[in-house]
């Protein structure tokens, strides 16, 4: 089964790919593109499937991925769908972080960009892990904040995360926040503060109801998880 799954999910991606219609909002890669300037996009765990769909395969785009086991099948499907994954995770005290986040830098630097479920793996949802802020100050490569929205969508709300996933033929209203720039003098902690704000912040306006549910979870104490 674990050899068979990969292939069954990246068939489900193509067909959202071909079917699904993307509804970009307030979306500044182009510019950025032209300028010469690679990104970090910064999206929810539970919304990974569209951001795959959302990320265009000719970008190279470089994802963050587990070393689980969940993470052998998840890199498998990642590289058939063009999107590179770098394994590790977004914290520098877990399991092969550091070495992930100094391969993320060489990856961004070469000019691509790059995708972080930014509350993965484990949580908590909506908790944003430091690697991102640490990704975007090492490369200077702004954040770009995503709400992603499908119309007609599965909510699995057993999982941690609350994943969804799109269904075929929907729109998915793919919301982009301002690039975010590091700032002089600014710690990991608080620029990490600042993308966890925009990504909760988005969430809420563009997808109040899910986002209601999801925020009543997120521990009051757990403003950001912190840099090592």
């Amino acid at each position: 089964m674990n050899r068979v799954l990969p292939f069954l999910v990246t068939g489900l991606i193509r067909l959202l790919r071909a079917t699904c219609r993307v509804n970009a909002i307030n979306d500044s890669r182009d510019r950025l593109r032209a300028d010469g300037q690679p990104y970090v996009y910064a999206g929810l765990h539970g919304h990974q499937i569209a951001m795959v769909i959302l990320a265009e395969e000719k970008e190279g785009a470089g994802a963050m991925v587990s070393r689980s086991k969940d993470g052998d099948l998840i890199a498998r499907t990642l590289n058939k769908l063009g999107v590179i994954p770098i394994r590790g995770s977004g914290g520098a005290r877990r399991k092969g972080g550091m070495t992930a986040l100094r391969a993320m830098v060489n990856h961004v630097c070469s000019g691509k960009p790059a995708c972080l479920a930014v509350d993965g793996p484990k949580g908590p949802r909506g908790v944003v892990n430091p690697g991102i802020a640490m990704l975007s100050q090492k490369t200077g490569a702004p954040v770009l904040p995503m709400s992603l929205v499908p119309r007609r969508r599965i909510v699995l709300s057993r999982t941690w995360d609350r994943t969804q996933i799109p269904l075929p033929f929907c729109r998915i209203d793919g919301v982009f926040g301002d690039p975010m720039y590091p700032r002089d003098g600014e710690s990991v902690a608080e620029f990490t503060r600042r993308i966890q704000d925009a990504l909760l912040r988005m969430e809420a306006e563009y997808d109040p109801k899910e986002a209601a549910i999801a925020h009543a979870s997120i521990p009051q104490e757990s403003a950001t998880k912190q840099a090592a």
